[in-house]
């Protein structure tokens, strides 16, 4: 067994090999690269991937599955054995030639987003959304799905969530939610976000954003902060976390709640244990969890009266003189102004969900064929209004303005609204043990940053999400926790 276990072993660190260069690579291409090399890297990126598809898929990771499952006594190599053998049996009903072009053709898309949403000319990225959504809906049919083809792709981000299930939380959040905001519209008690868009230099608002990032425990000798059009995180491996955010000098909010979100992601991977490394256990273990996590420093920290109150003081170091007459309740509630708006990225944390929603339910009717690539900026438009009660004006503030869809993420969204609800759940387990205003207050995030290394952090996709809730806080997701939160915070805002 320990021969077999060996060469297992050998054969999860050639796929790790495989996947950290695909990852450098992608996050050259979101950040770095010139826009004539973008063609060439894309081809690069398929030829990778497909690389690590035929690892995937051998003969020799089969007969390792087989004799393996459930015969190791190493519980590590045993739920490897179980995300490789869901990843083969995905994987080998793919032709490896499809395979191939779909992650090409996803490179690509990519690069004509960032152009298409520039120009605002959605036609630029339609024929490439077009194949991509194609792949994905022939790809749910290899997996076995007929009438549902969207659950198979939910399930490659939230293992065990389905939409039967999404359909009942979200309906019940979006009611709750949609209530909330028209009483905050009723109340006469408004804030004044126009206090907050002073001119505020890049470079200082990227001084004061690592300053946080150091605050919050991320390691800067296993990452870095960069910018980008659209933010994100990537874990290399673990001592290779990357951070990244975009600013905008009119608006400070963008950067530093950007910056301490993918930061939230960042510390997840950086302290996954060093025992799951060059397996496909050291990363999160669902998309869900992981937004989870970044919401969680997002929201329930970062915009908290208490985080505020203890850092005033310091972003007045960084910011420019017109924030330096600004009283901090003024301040604190103008960051927590609710107003729904049109990117999801500046969302408020009331409206953030409705946006999830929207995009949910049109990514749903792509791959289910009841809406067509083509009418998506009016869909989309329809539902922004819908639910949010404004219209976009142009694609680049509507349907062109997440990166997801070009990359071909479809069944990822939920995930963003799931790790709301996760993070509500885990925040009032955590404040049962702990006051977590107290340890906002005092400056030293060392016990949050350690209770969430205990119970999620560490583990990495070693237990499932649901599983891992459960355990954690003792109850299934409920979503009741985020609705009770926002409700409480919003009502003492707007004094409803």
């Amino acid at each position: 067994m320990s021969a077999v276990e060996n060469r297992f072993r050998a054969l999860l660190k050639e796929q790790d090999s495989y996947r950290e260069a695909l990852s450098l690579v992608q996050w050259d291409l979101r950040t770095k690269i010139p826009k004539k090399g973008a063609e060439q890297r894309a081809e690069v990126i398929g030829l990778l991937s497909q690389k690590l598809h035929q690892l995937t898929t051998s003969n020799e990771m089969k007969t390792c599955i087989d004799a393996l499952k459930n015969q190791t006594q190493d519980p590590i190599i045993q739920r490897a054995v179980e995300e490789c053998e869901d990843e083969y049996l995905r994987s080998s009903k793919i032709p490896d030639d499809e395979y191939k072009a779909y992650i090409t053709i996803r490179s690509k898309s990519e690069s004509v987003w960032e152009q298409a949403r520039e120009e605002d000319d959605f036609e630029l990225l339609q024929p490439y959304l077009e194949e991509l959504v194609a792949y994905n809906k022939k790809f749910a049919t290899y997996w076995g799905a007929t009438t549902n083809k969207y659950d198979a792709l939910l399930n490659l981000y939230e293992p065990g969530m389905t939409t039967e299930v999404l359909d009942q939380l979200f309906s019940q959040v979006r009611k709750q939610l949609t209530e909330l905001v028209k009483q905050i519209r009723q109340s006469d008690l408004q804030p004044d976000s126009n206090v907050l868009t002073h001119h505020f230099p890049k470079k200082d608002q990227h001084s004061f954003s690592l300053e946080i990032l150091k605050r919050m425990g991320y390691d800067f000798n296993a990452g870095r902060l960069d910018e980008t059009v659209h933010p994100f995180a990537t874990g290399i491996n673990q001592n290779d976390v990357r951070v990244t955010t975009r600013y905008d000098e009119q608006d400070f909010r963008m950067a530093v709640f950007g910056t301490i979100h993918e930061g939230g992601h960042a510390l997840y991977e950086q302290n996954i244990s060093l025992d799951l490394a060059q397996t496909p256990l050291a990363t999160g273990t669902s998309m869900g969890i992981h937004e989870s996590q970044s919401l969680f420093w997002e929201n329930f920290i970062g915009r908290s009266e208490a985080f505020w109150e203890k850092h005033f003081e310091l972003f007045k170091e960084y910011a420019p003189a017109g924030f330096q007459a600004i009283d901090f309740n003024t301040f604190y509630r103008a960051i927590n102004e609710v107003k729904p708006s049109y990117i999801r990225i500046e969302a408020d944390e009331l409206t953030y969900c409705l946006h999830i929603m929207v995009r949910y339910e049109l990514e749903k009717a792509l791959i289910d064929g009841d809406l067509e690539v083509k009418d998506l900026p009016e869909a989309w438009n329809d539902k922004m209004e819908a639910y949010l009660g404004i219209r976009p004006t142009s694609n680049k503030e509507g349907v062109l303005q997440d990166i997801h869809w070009s990359a071909g993420d479809f069944g990822y969204f939920p995930s963003y609204a799931l790790g709301y609800m996760y993070a509500a759940q885990l925040h009032n387990k955590l404040n049962q043990e702990q006051n977590i205003d107290d340890m906002i207050a005092s400056g030293d995030f060392t016990s949050i940053k350690k209770w969430l290394t205990e119970n999620i952090h560490q583990h990495g996709k070693m237990k499932k999400p649901l599983d891992l809730i459960k355990e954690v806080t003792g109850e299934t997701l409920d979503a009741n926790y985020l609705v009770d939160y926002l409700t409480d915070k919003y009502t003492k805002i707007y004094d409803l």
